[in-house]
């Protein structure tokens, strides 16, 4: 057998075109009243036993199934809208095409526990067209320990019909449907792709025979979680293609040079490092010389560098390289060959692996899986947890399997491990349940859509350095009838117990906090007399957030995340032991999470979506020496860390890199991407839109105060907040709704007079205190984008040479031009007719309803009178791309702003009195309120002025919104390996090497698991430390005692600071005046620290030498005197 890690699992490429979804499935009248009217779906004619739900599938008169086998194109006829709002976060991974794809596909998922009910949500959650629930078992209490939809009540009732209700709710839009008899062959071919949980290896292969070879080829994906063991077979198809490999973004380059050689070398510029690959194809564009390199046709390179890459072609007869151009990957499709299940059962390929400390892992579950079906093929049950002769007799079938496996015999077959996967292996325990839930979620997706490559073919994994650190009995696993039996059968009854005790802080109810809080529902957390979970969020739910945050529904729209939250985890569990608050976890609210709260948790888990709070909850989880489960996801990527005391690095002991921002120069005038032109439009609208009015409302309410600010600053900000606030209440107030049409159409031209505005010279051009094109020229359509690029290019025409007499427009720079307004143009006219609402809005202006006619509003714009604009010389553009404000300073800043404060007070003479502005907040995630319209609209028209591709609405919305892409699978993967170390750090006794770190991306698919890193130790004398010690002084000391009290551990203390104050230094002789002093009422009368009532302590940092006089890194010291 061969092996595929975590690396060649990237050369592994898979994917096929499906069927149009005609082919629909309708649900049956049922004896079952508990649905929901809403949610039952007329049946055809449909026959069953009685009390069945069963399903009738659309056929043809005739009695035979129809089945059109056509292709499934990317875009139908009437493809379904897509609510962006709802989508927009999957949207930004997936793309309209995937989505539109998901909305024509009907799915199978047959084996509603645990397993089966995880995929589905995932699925619903994605938007699929329909999802087909089947199982013809009933609900056990067993069940309960993995399956969030079932309740007491449930028990009894087939397991498909009890979830189809709280399924459908979440997402009314797909079809949700249950089947209760057995499956036939036939029925297969109404769906896109099927799923399998619960299905002997025999009935398997024989309906993945028939998936294999119909036309076109329906996927098929058999899915096992058998206690803390999984498996996943994936078959696509003989001939599967993959559109998309990896989700990414096409790279792109800016192009330097191209030599004329053979083969020839392709150099960019050093503003970003190339992401090519060797192998990879790409086109080229806006070359100038060398045009035959323009004619679109891809092209492949080699030895990809930085900043590099060969060309595989002789380009030594081809024009002469001159300038520009732009070098695009071009993403080329992959066809797969899958095999069938029952020839890959002896022929397995390569397996993916997770985890390379198992690297001979996965053959031997392989086996074990397939003894496994054996088993329960022979006596008709599961091995018994804790019967060894259950265990054995696993084995030993294991063992017949591989002797007669010829080249692919194993020569160790672990008992030891297979004795666990025995006693294990009717349990469907919960974060194995979410994990695989997550990546076969996620196969679906690729199966309907052609996105991502799937898994190809076998995937493993197991976790048994979950188990418990000290052996177990048969009498622990033995069930006691409760919820948690699956559990039990597993981990035994003194983990569940502790679990049930356990003091947990979830921080974050979003999209990782709801699945968190479901999870820890279901394995029984906090679920005990002793135990308690307290979640906190302080953030509130809006519809983006119901596509991933399923504990959330529409009627749940503006409600706090965490009390709706608890309130739904609750549901799932009326044991559970939860506390909702609405409180940020920062230093602001150590009065809510005071030393005591952190004392008495067991452990922390982290379900946040920002850097900064993650590393307080690190410092807190640090300080009290408490455990921190960590994770994050961005689109189909998802990483977890465990930081366990004395064991592991805090997260805070490494960081990435800070992201790399464009230089202010570079987004104001010489942009040469989108990112930089949103980013752009983004400043500029909340400059025009919100902060300015806000300044306009803070000097009118409160003049003199807002005026003498101004005064004692006396700089170049102070002016350009005058002469925006200036700008509004006078040039550029509006009265009309024909006033802030002109006000987007043109700019404000003060030099239409015989004086200057600002300053009232008689002469124009001689303004001390000009502020040239970034703050002079107003934000409208023509001073936007034509006259201040008519400035630019007079500034710095097209030949211009820099100092060192190199061409100044060469790249990344890119030469642009002015546009010329068009009524006719509908870019031009929808961004005056957003711009123009949107002014109104801050004037409190009304918005006649003629705006949205394009016939009337083009008839206004088109009456707005634009005057002529010369360039001027003299003007000063910003280049440097260190500058980091576009404010140019003047000696005769003080002055100016005497005057400006002078023409302020004329302007509020003239105001209304209770004159107030309205200040617009941008929103991203409603597209009727016109923000996004607005950004794009600017966006766009810059990228025309400096020939850079456009974007339409939500691209922009991704990008200025800087919304972070988020799907329900990888979501819920994390949060199943999360829950997997959460075993271990309750369990408490486990090594540093039975935790793991991971790194997951499901688009490759990729699994990387890794120890984490210990911390790092200091060592003097006879003592060690590392960053999880902290030295406790207590009964209150006083300074005298606390160096003699490091003097006893071979530590002499030179400094001893509290904060920013410094409370002793050997070196003042002054400070020995202090000696006899407590150290806490140092820390009050020379810090000024006031330390609230709940605060026991306070903390010292002390710069210590040895004997020898080297400086010696200690911990931080706490002084209790409480």
């Amino acid at each position: 057998m061969r092996f595929r890690g975590v690396f060649s699992s990237l050369l592994h490429y898979m994917l096929p075109r499906k069927r149009p979804c005609d082919g629909e499935v309708v649900e049956a009248e049922t004896d079952d009243k508990s649905f929901p009217k809403k949610y039952r779906i007329a049946a055809a004619a449909a026959t069953g036993t009685a009390g069945d739900s069963t399903v009738s599938f659309n056929s043809s008169t005739d009695g035979t199934n129809r089945n059109d086998s056509s292709d499934m194109t990317l875009g139908d006829s009437n493809p379904p809208d897509i609510d962006e709002d709802l989508h927009s976060r999957q949207l930004a991974v997936y793309g309209r095409e995937t989505m539109r794809r998901l909305f024509g596909s009907s799915v199978l998922i047959s084996g509603m526990q645990g397993l089966g009910v995880e995929i589905a949500k995932n699925l619903i959650l994605a938007g699929v067209k329909s999802v087909t629930l089947h199982d013809e078992g009933t609900v056990e209490l067993w069940d309960l320990s993995s399956n969030f939809v079932f309740t007491e009540d449930d028990i009894g009732k087939n397991r498909a019909v009890a979830s189809v209700s709280k399924l459908q709710e979440l997402n009314t839009a797909v079809v949700v449907l249950s089947l209760t008899t057995a499956l036939t062959k036939e029925q297969l071919s109404n769906f896109q792709a099927v799923v399998f949980t619960d299905i002997s290896l025999e009935k398997a292969c024989e309906f993945n025979d028939y998936c294999h070879i119909h036309q076109p080829p329906i996927s098929f994906i058999k899915a096992e979680v058998r206690g803390l063991f999984g498996s996943v077979f994936c078959d696509f198809g003989p001939e599967f293609t993959v559109v998309d490999v990896d989700g990414e973004d096409p790279h792109t380059g800016i192009i330097a040079s191209i030599s004329n050689d053979n083969p020839a070398l392709v150099s960019c510029v050093d503003d970003e490092r190339l992401e090519f690959q060797d192998g990879d194809f790409v086109v080229f564009s806006e070359v100038h010389g060398m045009k035959e390199l323009s004619d679109g046709k891809p092209r492949k390179i080699k030895n990809a560098r930085a900043y590099s890459f060969t060309l595989e072609e002789d380009t030594t007869n081809y024009g002469i390289y001159e300038k520009g151009g732009i070098v695009t990957q071009v993403k080329q499709p992959k066809v797969l060959n899958f095999k069938p299940l029952r020839e890959a059962l002896s022929d397995p390929g390569d397996f993916l692996l997770s985890d390379f400390s198992k690297f001979d892992r996965p053959p031997l579950l392989h086996f074990a899986f397939q003894a496994l079906d054996k088993f329960i093929s022979e006596l008709g049950r599961f091995p018994v947890a804790g019967v060894e002769d259950d265990a054995q007799k696993l084995i030993s079938i294991a063992s017949n399997i591989n002797d007669n496996s010829g080249d692919g015999k194993l020569e160790d077959i672990n008992p030891k491990l297979l004795r666990h996967f025995s006693f294990g292996a009717r349990a469907v325990l919960n974060p194995m349940a979410a994990m695989f839930g997550g990546i076969v979620g996620q196969e679906v997706v690729k199966a309907c859509s052609g996105k991502f490559h799937p898994l190809f073919q076998f995937f493993y994994f197991d976790s048994v350095e979950s188990l418990p650190s000290e052996p177990l009995g048969p009498d622990d696993f033995r069930p006691v009838n409760c919820r948690y039996d699956a559990q039990i059968s597993v981990f035994g009854k003194k983990l569940q117990k502790k679990l049930e005790d356990s003091q947990v802080f979830v921080v974050g109810s979003g999209a990782l906090g709801c699945e968190f809080l479901k999870n820890l529902a279901l394995m029984g957390v906090s679920c005990g007399s002793q135990g308690k979970l307290t979640v906190t969020d302080d953030d509130v739910i809006e519809k983006s957030n119901l596509s991933r945050q399923f504990l959330f529904r529409d009627w749940n729209i503006g409600q706090a995340k965490s009390t709706v939250a608890a309130s739904a985890a609750a549901s799932i569990n009326s044991r559970f032991n939860i506390e909702a608050l609405q409180n940020r976890v920062s230093p602001e609210t150590e009065n809510v999470f005071h030393d005591s709260f952190w004392e008495n948790l067991s452990v922390v888990i982290n379900a946040l979506d920002n850097v900064n709070a993650r590393l307080y909850v690190d410092q807190r989880c640090l300080y009290f020496q408490k455990p921190l489960l960590e994770s994050g996801t961005l689109g189909a990527k998802c990483n977890t860390q465990m930081v366990i005391p004395h064991l592991t690095e805090n997260y805070g002991a490494s960081r990435d890199p800070p992201e790399k921002q464009a230089p202010m120069c570079t987004v104001h005038s010489f942009p040469h991407n989108i990112d930089h032109c949103l980013t752009w439009a983004r400043s500029e609208f909340e400059g025009l839109l919100e902060k300015t009015p806000a300044e306009v409302n803070t000097y009118l309410s409160n003049p003199s105060e807002f005026t003498n600010t101004a005064r004692n600053a006396g700089d170049a900000q102070a002016r350009d907040n005058l002469e925006r606030v200036i700008e509004c209440l006078d040039s550029e107030k509006c009265e009309t709704f024909e006033d802030c049409i002109t006000w987007a159409r043109l700019k404000y031209v003060p030099l239409i007079t015989n004086a200057c505005f600002f300053c009232f010279n008689n002469v124009v051009g001689v303004c001390l205190y000009f502020c040239f094109i970034h703050t002079l020229f107003f934000h409208r359509f023509e001073d936007y984008f034509a006259n201040r690029v008519k400035q630019l290019i007079y500034t710095f025409p097209e030949d211009s040479a820099t100092s060192t007499g190199a061409p100044f427009w060469s790249a990344p720079k890119r030469f642009p031009q002015p546009l010329h307004f068009s009524s006719s143009d509908s870019g031009h006219l929808n961004f005056v007719m957003a711009a123009s609402i949107l002014r109104a809005e801050t004037f409190g202006i009304l918005i006649p309803d003629w705006v949205k006619n394009p016939r009337k509003m083009a008839e206004a714009v088109d009456k707005v009178i634009v005057p002529d604009f010369q360039p001027k010389k003299g003007v000063k553009i910003e280049t440097d791309e260190k500058a980091t404000s576009l404010s140019t300073a003047s000696i005769d800043d003080a002055a100016v702003i005497n005057d400006l404060i002078v023409t302020l007070e004329r302007c509020r003479t003239k105001l209304p009195p209770k004159f107030r502005m309205k200040p617009i907040q941008f929103e991203k995630d409603d597209d009727t309120n016109y923000h996004m319209d607005v950004i794009a609209g600017l966006a766009n028209m810059r990228a025309r002025n400096y020939s850079i591709p456009e974007v339409d609405k939500l691209k922009a919305k991704f990008i200025a919104g800087r919304i972070i892409p988020a799907i329900a699978t990888s979501t819920a993967m994390a949060t199943g390996l999360v829950c997997l170390e959460l075993y271990k750090a309750v369990d408490g006794g486990h090594k540093v090497e039975d935790y793991r770190n991971t790194f997951a991306n499901l688009a490759l698919p990729l699994f990387s698991m890794a120890e984490p890193v210990p911390p790092k130790v200091i060592k003097h004398k006879d003592m060690s430390w590392t960053v999880w010690d902290r030295w406790i002084l207590e009964g209150n000391p006083t300074l005298k005692e606390l160096l003699e009290w490091l003097k006893a551990k071979g530590l002499h203390a030179y400094s001893i600071s509290c904060g920013n104050c410094m409370l002793y230094n050997s070196m003042f002789p002054r400070h020995k005046e202090r000696i006899d002093k407590k150290v806490a009422d140092l820390a009050r009368e020379v810090a000024k620290l006031e330390i609230p009532p709940y605060r026991r302590h306070l903390d010292v940092v002390v710069a210590c030498e040895d004997d020898d006089d080297n400086d010696i890194d200690i911990p931080q010291v706490s002084i209790y005197f409480r």
